[in-house]
């Protein structure tokens, strides 16, 4: 049988009734009393016929509708069933690219730009990109159901990122209700997912908390073979308890600001772990004061890394700045795996301090940069507070320096060699 041809089905035309007009392999087009043209496949599937509606002619021409049907008996000898509206729309190449899970998670993206920090914006995206595109891009986004949202967030479970999945989870569920919103998905199956997650067991960062521990673990670190940057970076962290993520990334133009004979450390809100709108507040800069330790441990760094843009140069890119993990590496060399990481010094600070100067705690809280909401207020108690911040510096600075090498000395034993002309600032240009 030579089946149909496009005058054929140009020609045919509505009735009073419903009519079929045959193709081959099963192959049919339906026309219905209104006049519509339906290209429409019988088969038979464990023993009972079923019809797979292909699409409308002539939006689905005679050879797309005879590949679909080609497609659709490959599937049944397979032993698969083609009669879903999904297999429809890969048969005959009509999925619409516009309501995949990846340009609807990339048009909720832009959307939340504008509130975001440029860092929090760029690891949500990129969370995605890693762990949740390869998977799930390019589907439909109403195809998309629980159990292939569970089954992508396993594998990031399985490899031990645990919190990990947890945030995919939730941006997962945010790009569902965008797309349920705006028309394009009927349900949000990552919420569903949620009780089913794997269990976290959420605590406190680890943290040495007694100063003679503290003191230990410093010499250990001191006394570890690593990169004297990194030495003198753990040190000068444990100095001033600042937060990993803005210390890692110092550049020296902040420590060229600070004036030796009043040596506070400004760390400008921009660069603190603050929401978008209060990047620019000046009033939520965050100021540290330097001891005689931090300002000596810096004066040893301008000789290694001054000529640099960063403090803290990434040892295989020097024009940017180094991981924070680089931190956390030594101190696990060191023995304190699970004990240790940068962000405990905060807490290391914080629970010896107040536990020798209880009447201070709201002015220990200003140090860590826990400052009041509201702005007024916090302007007014960081004046305040400033010269008692400075005298809290240097006792801290004494306490944990008491039998510490210089940090000149630091420079000293195992290291790997600088090249002075890789920690080279760039030339203005003229």
């Amino acid at each position: 049988m030579a089946g149909l041809t496009d005058v054929q089905l140009r020609k045919a035309g509505k009735k009073e009734k419903a009519y079929r007009i045959a193709d081959t392999g099963g192959l049919y087009l339906f026309v219905t009393t209104a006049g519509a043209k339906v290209w429409r496949l019988r088969y038979r599937y464990n023993g009972k016929e079923q019809t797979l509606i292909i699409g409308d002619y002539p939006d689905v021409s005679l050879s797309d509708a005879r590949n679909a049907r080609d497609d659709a008996k490959r599937l049944l000898k397979e032993g698969r069933h083609p009669g879903t509206v999904k297999k429809i729309e890969k048969l005959v190449g009509q999925q619409r690219t516009g309501e995949t899970f990846e340009v609807i998670a990339r048009e909720w993206h832009q959307h939340q730009v504008p509130m975001w920090a440029e860092r929090h914006s760029a690891d949500v995206i990129g969370s995605l990109e890693s762990d949740i595109f390869p998977a799930l891009g390019s589907l439909p986004i109403r195809d998309i159901n629980e159990q292939l949202v569970l089954a992508t967030l396993r594998l990031v479970e399985q490899r031990g990122a645990k919190e990990t999945a947890r945030r995919l989870r939730q941006r997962m569920s945010a790009v569902f209700v965008y797309g349920i919103a705006s028309g394009r998905a009927s349900s949000d199956p990552a919420a569903v997912v949620a009780q089913a997650m794997a269990p976290l067991t959420k605590g406190r960062q680890p943290a040495i908390t007694k100063l003679e521990e503290a003191l230990k673990m410093l010499r250990a670190v001191e006394s570890t073979p690593a990169h004297p940057i990194t030495k003198l970076g753990i040190r000068l962290l444990a100095l001033t308890a600042a937060r990993p993520g803005p210390f890692s990334t110092t550049p020296w133009c902040e420590f060229d600001e600070v004036d030796p004979n009043d040596p506070v450390w400004t760390i400008p809100a921009a660069r603190m772990k603050l929401k978008k709108k209060f990047k620019d507040d000046e009033n939520r800069d965050h100021f540290i004061p330097l001891s005689r330790q931090a300002l000596e441990t810096i004066s040893v760094l301008r000789e290694l890394t001054g000529r640099g843009p960063y403090v803290f140069p990434n040892a295989r890119k020097p024009m940017k700045p180094m991981s924070e993990n680089a931190l956390g590496y030594l101190l696990n060399r060191a023995g304190y795996y699970q004990r240790q990481v940068p962000h405990g010094f905060r807490s290391t600070f914080s629970t010896i301090m107040n536990e020798r100067f209880p009447a201070d705690r709201a002015v220990i809280d200003f140090m860590l940069a826990h400052v009041p909401k509201d702005k007024v207020e916090a302007a007014y108690n960081r004046s305040l507070y400033l010269q008692r911040r400075k005298e809290l510096a240097q006792e801290w600075a004494d306490l944990i320096m008491e039998g510490a090498p210089s940090a000149q000395e630091l420079l000293s034993g195992p290291r790997k060699i600088l090249n002075p002309e890789n920690y080279r600032r760039p030339k203005k240009a003229a």
